[in-house]
Formats: structure tokens, sequence, C-alpha cells
């Protein structure tokens, strides 16, 4: 078998350049961890976990990260190394015959069987999808036959937070109150990876019912997830565990779902690229709602291309989610992938949003990240306008939230029918089968008024909020000629996992979800003892592709993403 090989050195370990466009020596897990990995890497490719939820019978290990090394024969050296490793790598050496769909599944198994339940045991895996290996063979045989990769996203391995359906198995939204059936049908974004030719690797942990932008725990899996760059500090909230996972190449890339902040807040604690698109632009048809008008499903990736590349294949309209009529209409001609244009700064008009970055309670170093990311957007050929002023982010004192998640959770129950375990929130509550962090939200959801958001006060004012915020951002934006707006994607590094006080810095959900507009977190760096920090841009409607172009070459000036350190290659 032929390889495509790159010199591992511990300074491609740092800054994930050169790893991440091709296959390198990976180091291993030494002591009783490695043992363990090996017999759980064993019994994972041997199909005997496939058949239950993953965290069925599995143990942590008992090193820290500080005692990972790289000796020489741990686990498959077989195997083709698939840390940090992209889309289009993968999808070459595939079309050369170098690797198999077979080959990189069990690499990626191998990867989660060493460090999920293992090593730095970071939780992120709720169920491995029990045909991810027989999908792999049918992808390899179509290969050998015809000669063609299938699409796109040919034997890439995906990660699918908790709360989108997958055909056969369950839908938990992180709630034990959700466990015990299977769903009949894919949500239309899993539908869209299956016909790209995607292997749908494994389900992620979340917050219980996506309710905490700020810790990722729930009650379908025992524990929190953990950050991969230090785990005893916290993923975010609530697609952490989809970003955990990504971050340690579990999987190639991954879908999140992002209410408020939770594509782009995960994304920027694990330092991975996240985009929340237009609202309308992917379709929320088979995903748990939380708040349905908010709810934006989408990827998460190590890269901008390899985000991209996904939202290329989610984009369009979906017959199933009226909010998405209008998207096949604004798809950009030639595609998302013709915007990751490296001189993409050129010529930008680029709006500083100090409202957001310069708090009291931001942290100095993000601060001094932000002020370098600020650098290299005028060296890459942008016009700042710093600041720019948005007058109703700090006029409106109203609501800008509906608290719909009664109404829009029970319309979701209603559509399974009898196949799910529960018909009502308040059969949920009654219950008790739910994390105790979220007994207090869950009551306050029953005593919402009314029987749909048309009837509720709270939710008439929140819309006219939301259009008046909106309509304030344009404005600043038109006023000022600007592409797009910057700001800090937490303003605060990840906090210790069950600290609840200090500033969580949390900036995403201030802008975006009420209006509507997309935005794009990239990696603006680290702070402390190596902790990733986002920078997000964001733009008017369906200014995706503008997006892209300035998010891409940001990232290819930078190169900030770096693979985290307890989670090192295996052979």
């Amino acid at each position: 078998m032929r390889r495509i090989r790159v010199p591992w050195t511990a300074a491609e370990c740092g800054d994930g350049r050169k790893a991440a466009r091709g296959w390198g020596r990976e180091p291993r897990v030494k002591g009783s961890a490695r043992r363990r990995g090996v017999l759980a890497g064993a019994l994972l490719l041997g199909g005997a976990l496939f058949s239950v939820p993953f965290h069925v019978g599995s143990v942590m290990g008992d090193e820290s990260p500080a005692e990972i090394e790289r000796p020489s024969d741990f686990g498959r050296p077989d195997l083709p190394p698939v840390m940090e490793a992209e889309i289009a790598t993968l999808l070459q050496a595939m079309e050369e015959g170098g690797i198999s769909a077979r080959e990189v599944v069990e690499a990626h198994l191998a990867r989660i069987a060493a460090y999920d339940r293992a090593g730095p045991y970071l939780n992120a895996i709720t169920r491995l999808h029990p045909e991810a290996l027989a999908r792999a063979d049918s992808l390899d045989e179509h290969f050998r036959r015809t000669g063609a990769l299938v699409g796109p996203l040919h034997g890439i391995p995906v990660i699918i937070k908790e709360n989108y359906d997958v055909m056969g198995l369950a839908t938990t939204a992180g709630s034990l109150a959700l466990e015990g059936w299977a769903a009949a049908e894919d949500a239309f974004q899993v539908q869209r990876l299956r016909e790209a030719g995607a292997i749908l690797l494994a389900k992620s942990n979340m917050a219980e019912f996506a309710f905490s932008p700020q810790e990722t725990v729930g009650s379908a899996l025992p524990g929190y997830t953990r950050n991969p760059y230090d785990p005893v500090r916290v993923t975010a909230g609530s697609s952490g565990g989809t970003a955990a996972a990504v971050a340690a190449s579990f999987g190639v890339v991954g879908l999140g779902t992002d209410t408020g902040n939770s594509i782009r807040g995960p994304s920027a604690h694990q330092g991975l690229v996240g985009i929340r698109s237009t609202m309308g632009l992917t379709s929320r048809s088979g995903i748990v709602p939380l708040y349905l008008d908010r709810d934006v499903g989408g990827p998460m990736a190590r890269t901008v291309e390899d985000a991209v590349r996904i939202l290329e294949v989610l984009a369009g309209s979906d017959p199933r989610d009226p909010v998405t009529a209008d998207a096949d209409r604004q798809l950009p001609p030639g595609g998302y992938l013709a915007h990751l244009r490296s001189d993409g700064l050129e010529g930008a008009r680029i709006g500083v949003v100090r409202q957001l970055s310069d708090t009291d309670t931001a942290d100095p170093e993000v601060l001094a990240r932000f002020h370098e990311a600020l650098e290299v957007l005028a060296r890459g050929g942008a016009t700042l306008v710093d600041p720019v002023e948005i007058p109703e982010l700090d006029a409106i004192t109203g609501p800008l939230w509906c608290r719909s998640f009664r109404w829009d959770l029970e319309a979701w129950l209603a559509e399974r029918q009898d196949r799910v375990p529960v018909a009502s929130l308040a059969e949920i509550v009654q219950g008790g089968r739910y994390h105790p962090s979220v007994a207090g939200r869950l009551q306050s959801f029953l005593s919402v008024d009314g029987e749909s958001r048309e009837e509720n006060a709270e939710c008439r004012a929140s819309d006219a909020n939301a259009r008046e915020l909106r309509d304030g951002i344009s404005r600043a934006m038109e006023m000022a000629g600007l592409d797009a707006v910057v700001y800090p994607t937490w303003s605060n590094p990840p906090r210790l996992i069950g600290d609840l006080n200090t500033p969580d810095g949390n900036n995403s959900f201030q802008l975006s979800p009420p209006s509507g507009f997309p935005a794009i977190t990239v990696p603006m760096g680290h702070v402390g003892n190596g902790l990733p920090v986002g920078l997000q841009f964001l733009g008017a409607a369906w200014s995706e592709p503008r997006l892209i172009e300035l998010s891409y070459a940001y990232e290819q000036v930078t190169r900030h993403r770096r693979p985290p350190p307890t989670t090192p290659p295996l052979w």
C-alpha cells in the first residue's frame, strides 16, 4: 500500500501546518493506558462495541496528559495516520489508491478508543454508528468497480451532534428522557452528507437540550465533555462534543447546531472553524429544536476549506423546512469553494465592534490576540473602521428571545408520534430523567404563557426588537461601507469545569442569532497555557461568499490552528 508521508517533528506537532496536509508518524500512549487503548481498539475494529452506545463498558485511563510520549509500536501502524488530515488530502489519497475508506474509518476509531474513554478521557462520543465499516466497504467496492468517488465527501468520517436524526440511531438531545427509540429517517443535513459519500461515524455529546452555551453536560452520557487542550476545562456548549471530537481527530469534520453560540463558541474553545450560516440557508428538519426561530445547523472543522466543503453540501432548499425557500436562489455561482481566496482581504472594509471586545471583564490576553488579528487584517489589505458603533446593541433593553422551546419540542415529538418515549414537556418534567442542572429551566418553560408564539407577548416583543437590531446592524454596515464586522468570539478563555462564576465572555449570541445574519469563527491564537481563542466575522444576510474570502485569507496568513497536546498521533 502506497503512503503519503511527512516527517513528524515536535515543531509540526506544535502548529499542525505540515501534518494537516499529509501523513506523519504517530506517537503513542505508554503504560497501562496504551494496553487498554489497544484492547479497546481491537474491540472497536472487531465490531464488538458497534451494537451498543459507545459509553457501555468503557474505562478511563490512569495516565495524565503529561505522561503521553511517542514510542514506536502502538496500535495499528498499517493504518494511515489521520490526525489533522484534511478532506482534500484524504480524497486525493483514496483516488490514487494509497488508502481505502475502511482504513480511514479504522484509524479514526482507533483514536476514539485511545482518547475518548482512556488517556485524557474526553467523553465526547455518545454512540458509534453500527454500519460505519460496512459503509466504508461499500464505498471501497464502488471505487474498485467504477474508478470514481461517490461524491465530494467520499469516505470522509463525520461526527454528528446528538440532536440530529440519523436513521436507525437514537436522537436524545443529551437527555435520558429521549433514550430508547430509533429515528426512521435522516435529518435533511445528514441525508445530504450521506448522498455526498460521507461516513456517519459517531454521534457526539451535547449540553442537554442544547440549553447551555457554557459547558457540555447532560443526562444521556454521564460526566462532562472535556477540552482536549486542557481536560480540566470546558468545551463551551452546546456542541462541545462535536468540537472536542473534531479537534482530537476522532472524525475529519462535524455537525453542530447554533441557537445562540453553540457552533461558534465550542469551535473557538477548541481551535476550530465554525460557520453559522444565514437563517434559511440550511435546513433544520430532523434536528431537535431549542428555539426554532434561532436554530441553525452547520459545519465545524479544523480549517476554513473543510468547513466550506461541508457547507457546500449542506446548503440548499428543503421542502420540509419553509424557512429555506430562498436558499437555492442564494447559492453563489460556481459554489462556495470558489471563494477560498488567499487575497480575500485586499480592498475589504471591516468594522471593529468595540462594544463587544472592550468590556470590563474581557481577558487581557484575549484582547491582545484580538489586536494582533486586527493588525493582520490591515496588513492583508483591509481597511479597518475602528470602532463601528451599533447603537441598538446598547439601546434595546427588551427581550431578544422568544422562549418557544415547549411549543417547538412538542411539535417535533408529534411528528414522531408513538416512536418517541414521551409526547410533551410535561411528561419529561414528570419523568425526572434529566440532569439536575436543567430542572429549573425545564420547569420555567412549562410556565411560558400561551399555546403558540403568536399568543405570547414576550415573543411578539422579541420579534420587534430583533427587527430593530437587524436594521441597526444593516444601517451601521451600509453607512460605513463594510463587508463585515469583527470581534472576539469569546472575550475570555475556556473556564474550569464546574466554574460558572468567573466571566465567560460569550459574544456570539448578541448579533448573529437575533439578526439572522451569518458569522464565521476562525482560530485567533492562544492564551494562557495554549488555550485556543477565536475571531468572529459577521456579515449581512447571504454574505457567506464574502465571509469565506475574509476568513480564509486571515487563516492562510496566521495558521493559528494547533492540534491538542493530550491526543497526539498514535503511531
